[in-house]
């Protein structure tokens, strides 16, 4: 057994003693922490088990046969448990060092304004990362609409955010969305380009005039026409305000709730828009990263479709209603 790293975190003011080894044989979860603790008793070890002190690949796990793998990172908190995220409105995909991704409920901020501080996706997962370390932060590196659903990265530290920012259109790879719209799409898939801008009561429109807005381009797909909507496929070239709320406004065929760009019906109680793929490089590791998740099942039901298959690569999620 090779150990790799120390880890210290923190609750309140004592921080975690987390210690970290890479596991050199096939085993299960106690037989390994059972190699690891030698100088523990076996009662010992399965009350740490218990009480979630053990960790395969950042994951804890109290499952005493639970497999563990050559190669894999197996961690001890020796002082408490490890920390669980739960959280109704939000979903932790995938956590390292350096970024979280999440999967975003629909009506939740993704940072706060000056008039809402708390309870946004911003402050819910700074709250997660100064459980283990009260000195830790995190950083919002793009934004989903309050009311968009769906897959959101957020920076553990400055370097990887700015080097997320600043290098956004090369780190990126792709970025998906699927959007159930009024009526039924003229072009089964097409492409859609203008100049956005905003009005002084924050509402973004399209213009054909360079000197007035930012180039947005937008790819979509028809995946199903049913009752009257449309379950679209969008592909976003550039990541302007709005972008696509606007332009299926523009198609005639606004996004199913969406009553600021002129839907008529909001049958699902909800803008029927969701953050489906996220592709980019990692900023520090420079490794590809490939998320998806789930189309939501009230989008399916409105056009009676089938859940399609979906290729697991880094990580694939439930959606989030």
């Amino acid at each position: 057994m090779r150990q790799s790293s120390d880890k210290k975190g923190g609750r309140g003011l004592r921080p975690d003693n987390i210690r970290t080894w890479t596991v050199d044989e096939d085993g299960t979860i106690l037989e390994t922490a059972t190699k690891i603790l030698s100088d523990h008793s076996l009662k010992s070890v399965k009350s740490m088990l218990r009480h979630n002190q053990f960790a395969v690949n950042d994951v804890p796990y109290t499952q005493y046969n639970f497999p563990v793998k050559k190669g894999d990172k197996f961690s001890v908190n020796f002082d408490r448990s490890f920390v669980v995220f739960s959280n109704r409105r939000v979903e932790l995909v995938y956590e390292d060092e350096d970024i979280l991704v999440i999967n975003k409920g629909y009506g939740l901020l993704s940072m706060g304004t000056d008039k809402i501080k708390d309870g946004t996706a911003y402050s819910i997962m700074r709250e997660y990362v100064k459980s283990h370390n009260p000195k830790a932060h995190v950083y919002i590196v793009h934004r989903l609409d309050r009311d968009t659903s769906g897959l959101m990265m957020i920076a553990k530290t400055m370097e990887a955010k700015e080097v997320m920012q600043h290098n956004w259109n090369n780190m990126v790879i792709n970025r998906k969305y699927v959007a159930v719209v009024e009526g039924r799409m003229e072009n089964k898939e097409g492409v859609i380009r203008s100049y956005l801008a905003e009005t002084s009561q924050f509402e973004v429109f399209s213009t054909d005039d360079p000197e007035k807005g930012q180039l947005a381009i937008t790819r979509y797909k028809t995946l199903k026409v049913g009752n009257g909507y449309s379950l679209v496929e969008y592909e976003l070239d550039t990541g302007r305000k709005n972008q696509i709320r606007v332009h299926s406004k523009e198609m005639g065929h606004p996004i199913v709730g969406d009553r600021k760009y002129g839907a008529a019906s909001s049958p699902i109680r909800r803008l029927a828009l969701h953050a489906m793929t996220l592709r980019f490089v990692h900023p520090i590791t420079r490794k590809e990263m490939n998320f998806t998740t789930p189309i939501p099942a009230s989008f399916l039901r409105l056009v009676h479709y089938r859940q399609p298959r979906i290729d697991k690569e880094d990580a694939v999620v439930e959606g989030n209603e």
